[in-house]
């Protein structure tokens, strides 16, 4: 393939100590049309970031010294770049603390390479698309002292402080700034973020609303932007208002 050609393929870049895992994945991803990167720890993730970017990151949870959660934690801190993190089959608190820390999406080891590259194309499709939607607008919204900017996934509170989301939170959010005043239970949640059914115990979106309530500032207890109906599910309480095109 011409190097122009390569430049337009997606990047990804999968982080695992595990040799036969990450050559396994690379040349998969490779010959499925993306452009794999694979590196072995958090220090060679932080390079090969620095050195060529990404589009998505493939994140093992267990690594060698700061590992999978950390690295998360981290990188949420300043970007909005979509993360999959890969936990182990026999720990379902590894998944709920990777959602916790920002992670998109997760998927148990072992798997099917073909079951990640449909989560990618996936979490790709929806990161996209939701930029190609809110590029064209190109205004922030207002609701409760609160801005949003669509376009970069980041809040603005009162004082002027950046706030900065993950796909996953900016998507939940433009969910219920699109459904003000209007109770939206778990599985239409999923299916607007996701495109997908709940699953039996599927408890990801209430930790993405609880994330979301702490970018917001909420109180856990009496939250007042998002609020919990009883055996409904979630209510956007709040007036949202577009800001006038220049």
């Amino acid at each position: 393939m011409h190097n122009s050609a390569m430049e337009t393929l997606p990047r990804i870049l999968i982080v695992d100590d595990d040799t036969e895992i990450r050559t396994l994945l690379a040349d998969y991803l490779d010959a499925n049309g993306y452009r794999a990167t694979a590196v072995p720890d958090g220090v060679a993730m932080a390079r090969a970031l620095a050195d060529d970017g990404s589009d998505l990151v493939v994140l093992d949870l267990n690594l060698p010294g700061e590992d999978g959660l950390s690295l998360c934690r981290r990188l949420r801190a300043t970007s909005s770049l979509p993360v999959i993190m890969l936990t182990a089959r026999a720990e379902p608190l590894d998944r709920i603390l990777g959602l916790e820390m920002g992670a998109d999406d997760y998927l148990p080891k072992p798997f099917e390479p073909r079951e990640l590259l449909a989560r990618i194309r996936s979490v790709l499709r929806r990161s996209q698309g939701a930029v190609t939607r809110a590029a064209p607008a190109r205004r922030h919204l207002h609701f409760a002292g609160w801005k949003l900017d669509p376009e970069v996934g980041h809040l603005i509170d009162a004082a002027g402080l950046v706030i900065v989301l993950s796909g996953a939170e900016l998507r939940l959010l433009k969910v219920f700034l699109d459904h003000p005043k209007r109770v939206l239970n778990r599985e239409q949640l999923l299916q607007y973020t996701q495109g997908r059914d709940a699953e039996a115990f599927d408890r990801s979106i209430d930790i993405q609303i609880s994330r979301l309530r702490q970018k917001l500032n909420e109180d856990a207890r009496a939250p007042q932007i998002i609020k919990t109906v009883r055996n409904g599910g979630y209510l956007f309480d709040a007036i949202v208002e577009a800001e006038a095109r220049p």
